[in-house]
């Protein structure tokens, strides 16, 4: 179904910590995003998609192997991701493709594989995926776009976070966003078989500084004002409020601002998406391309007096989710209410090129809502994990195996329909009423739909224990599901 014509083009597009409901197709008063309005109408649109964790290397971790974090234990920017693991990319070139990447993936190099100390990927996560060719290099203070911005003539200061913050005083065409468009349009021209691209945008992520126009498109005034903090607090969303880097700002006039510039970094990259289908339109591979659309995870924005993705709160970790499909049989403006997550994409992308989905995947693939049916068996509620443990890492001296505490520096989510249940690493817990507030600030009484939702977190951990090998016995020649990757093949 998905082979449009003789070839297929793959298209990942992440845009980093763009919150799910920003999208105008999607409802949203303020927004604009014709763009991605415009793909989910030729395509699905996952109204209730999730990340699996943050911050940035946690997020993509799982949606790059299909793997929830207590399987990939990527757990903080800095975690080395487990060269043993399959990954988007990897899957790419077993299917004959050269995966090029566009921006960064900030995926850490694990340590086992490294041939000397005086390895730079050792300090540092903001690592390429294993598998990717790069065709821009965004990572860490973007030097290639500062380098084009200074050979233009403009001031960028010190470079990196200062050239990003000043975006508003220059043009949009040479914005971040632009620029990394610019590179991959130029790349595609040249193309002449068929290709897999990964375009990592930086935007909207902070700072909240949106390119030219974009700065000035949304009125502070017209914006939503965020959700107030509960008054009864967990120690973990306590303890955010009194750091910089995320409590909010408490002044109403800041508050709007950084929700116009915001939406503003929103209406920008949307509009570099706009040149892109564009361009496949124009050089007629539309209809061959295959693309996905989502978020590494979202922002708090302000909601609960919080900025910046952390904690348990939804606007965490809700993201945009969309894919569109080529070939006659796909879906077109299809939207689709079952809970769907990011680590859904890797086993989505193995069934599009024609590969076996790994053995390690949590995630289920999207194919049967691609083709406008529903499938068998859905999962019931979303899930995510957030781990903290790196606030104690730096300096610390820990008596291994002995002292325990940074293991049980993290939570695991259950997010039902009408309800939210937060299980503490330390035996705490949290249980949410969404369906009386859907803004989690009040909590459920009831003790039998407590005990529900935590047996439910039960079996959903039971479930997606690593299964690599665990389903194969030693025995007859080898029995059960043979593990992904294995030397010597199935006996018939």
């Amino acid at each position: 179904m998905f082979r449009g014509g003789s070839r297929l083009n793959l298209l990942l597009v992440t845009l980093d910590q763009f919150r799910g409901e920003c999208l105008s197709a999607g409802g949203h008063r303020v927004v604009r995003t014709p763009n991605l309005d415009r793909l989910a109408a030729s395509g699905v649109r996952f109204d209730r998609h999730y990340s699996q964790a943050a911050p940035c290397s946690p997020g993509r971790a799982c949606l790059y192997t299909g793997t929830y974090q207590m399987n990939n234990r990527v757990v903080t920017n800095g975690t080395p991701l487990d060269d043993r693991l399959d990954n988007l990319a990897r899957a790419g070139r077993r299917a004959g493709f050269d995966p090029t990447l566009f921006g960064y993936t900030d995926q850490g190099v694990d340590p086992r594989v490294v041939r000397s100390p005086d390895d730079p990927r050792l300090s540092s996560y903001e690592g390429v995926l294993p598998g990717f060719t790069v065709g821009l290099d965004l990572t860490g203070e973007h030097a290639r776009w500062t380098e084009w911005l200074r050979d233009l003539g403009f001031d960028v200061g010190s470079g990196g976070h200062e050239t990003l913050a000043t975006e508003p005083r220059r043009p949009e065409d040479v914005g971040v966003s632009a620029f990394l468009t610019t590179c991959y349009l130029d790349w595609l021209e040249r193309q002449d078989r068929p290709w897999f691209a990964h375009l990592s945008y930086l935007r909207p992520h902070p700072p909240y500084a949106a390119a030219g126009r974009w700065a000035v498109a949304f009125d502070p005034d017209e914006v939503d004002m965020p959700i107030a903090p509960s008054p009864h607090r967990h120690r973990l969303h306590e303890a955010a409020l009194g750091l910089a880097e995320t409590a909010a700002p408490t002044d109403e006039g800041a508050l709007r601002s950084m929700r116009a510039q915001y939406y503003g970094m929103i209406g920008d990259v949307d509009a570099q998406l706009g040149r892109v289908w564009d361009a496949l339109e124009r050089l007629g591979q539309w209809e061959d391309t295959f693309v996905l659309v989502t978020s590494d995870h979202g922002d708090q924005l302000g909601d609960h007096g919080l900025t910046n993705k952390l904690g348990f709160f939804e606007e965490s970790y809700r993201v945009p989710g969309i894919v569109r499909a080529p070939g006659p049989g796909a879906a077109r403006g299809r939207v689709v209410d079952a809970f769907t997550e990011n680590i859904d994409f890797f086993p989505t992308v193995c069934e599009a090129l024609g590969l076996e989905v790994p053995s390690q995947c949590d995630g289920l693939a999207l194919t049967a809502f691609l083709e406008g049916r529903d499938p068998p068996w859905w999962r019931s509620a979303a899930a995510w994990e957030f781990d903290w443990r790196y606030l104690g890492l730096p300096g610390g001296a820990f008596d291994w195996p002995w002292d325990r505490h940074l293991e049980r520096d993290n939570l695991a989510v259950r997010r039902f329909d009408d309800g939210a249940y937060v299980q503490f690493g330390d035996g705490s817990w949290r249980c949410y009423d969404l369906g009386a507030d859907p803004t989690w600030r009040t909590e459920v009484e009831d003790t039998s739909r407590i005990l529900r939702y935590a047996q439910s977190m039960l079996a959903w951990r039971a479930e997606h224990a690593d299964r690599q090998v665990t389903s194969f016995l030693l025995e007859s020649g080898g029995v059960g599901r043979w593990p992904t990757g294995s030397i010597v093949a199935p006996a018939e």
